[in-house]
């Protein structure tokens, strides 16, 4: 076990991979303090060397303000490493079964600052389709998968949300009005699954589910879209079962 004194002395390039260590492990958003638990690193210290990675983009601020995740360095590293054995990891092989049932583009999203991140999508064989890919950020408030995170924080770092983020208006559905919001996503905590319809993209539906941890917080979300030329969301609904199945195996799996 390496001593106080031991950490204390180690280069900062090696504490630093010891922050996104413990980020990695956790594979939730943390607090400078709850980073700090595990390397027990003097106060000035910790929050020195988090807010350079934070001003070098290795890490970000979470939709609560105060927690950090991994930024958009840290992502274009990760997508790299990726790109070496993404065809065999176990939740692309969820998600490629959920293609097949519904037939149409299946995504796995992360909450990334105020965005959503795609880190895994398997697309429909359709020509009519959206064109976006692994590393893309969907907006939370006008997406599926973005409303379903912000239906899990708490009223308190919804508000702070809320009084940060720009809710700019992506189509006419799009909402963009607070109160609006607030009712949907009341709704959705409500019914364990959130719609979008056509509130990023128009004549798009989708709808998402989340993958949650152990101990009930969101990790992820599942979700696939449509063309409401090819889908209705009423017809959607019916897949709703399959999209909660996926999303309990992927839970086993991240």
């Amino acid at each position: 076990m390496t001593s106080l004194q031991d950490k204390s002395s180690l280069p900062p390039s090696f504490r630093n991979l010891q922050i996104l260590e413990v980020l990695a492990s956790e594979g939730r958003p943390l607090t400078a303090t709850e980073i700090n638990a595990s390397l027990n690193l003097p106060v000035p210290t910790i929050h020195r060397l988090v807010g350079n990675l934070e001003a070098e983009g290795y890490l970000t601020r979470h939709v609560d303000g105060r927690s950090y995740q991994p930024g958009p360095k840290l992502r274009q590293m990760m997508q790299g490493v990726i790109r070496f054995w993404h065809q065999d990891l176990p939740q692309r092989d969820v998600l490629i079964r959920l293609n097949q049932r519904l037939g149409e583009t299946c995504n796995l999203s992360i909450p990334d600052g105020d965005a959503m991140l795609y880190i895994d999508r398997v697309e429909t064989r359709w020509p009519l389709r959206i064109q976006l890919h692994v590393g893309s950020r969907v907006p939370l408030h006008a997406t599926s998968a973005g409303k379903m995170a912000l239906s899990q924080i708490d009223d308190g770092k919804l508000e702070r949300y809320l009084k940060r983020a720009e809710l700019h208006a992506y189509t006419a559905q799009t909402l963009t009005d607070p109160d609006r919001l607030r009712a949907e996503l009341r709704q959705i905590r409500q019914q364990g699954y959130s719609t979008d319809t056509g509130e990023f993209v128009p004549g798009m539906i989708a709808m998402a589910v989340p993958v949650l941890d152990r101990s009930g917080q969101l990790i992820a979300t599942v979700s696939f879209h449509a063309p409401v030329q090819r889908l209705t969301l009423a017809e959607g609904l019916k897949y709703l079962p399959d999209l909660r199945a996926a999303a309990e195996e992927l839970a086993e799996l991240m």
